[in-house]
């Protein structure tokens, strides 16, 4: 039986592992716009087609940017695979391994 609960499992998953997709986006984005502002005092970042902005300060925001969100995107979708862990007795993601079996 938790063969079975195990395959199933991560298509319910699905529309969780979205919407803590998008609230790690906004949460991202937030921590990112807080931190460019304490680092260079600016409210605005720079994007890539900032005409008046140079390679290092474009690069530098793309940098610290990805960082951010990689941090974020991570712990949150860690979070929410422990907490389902925690409630069904699964982990979300299917393992490969019971595949080949």
């Amino acid at each position: 039986m938790a063969k079975s609960k195990k395959k199933k499992l991560p298509f319910v998953y699905q529309p969780i592992g979205f919407a803590l997709s998008w609230v790690s986006g906004a949460v991202a984005g937030l921590a990112f716009k807080q931190a460019w502002k304490a680092m260079r005092h600016e409210d605005d970042a720079p994007s890539a087609l900032d005409q008046e902005r140079g390679w290092g300060e474009i690069l530098l925001a793309a940098a610290v940017q990805g960082a951010i969100f990689a941090v974020v995107r991570t712990a949150v979708d860690r979070t929410g695979a422990k907490a389902i862990a925690r409630s069904t007795g699964v982990w979300p993601v299917a393992d490969d391994k019971d595949d080949a079996h």
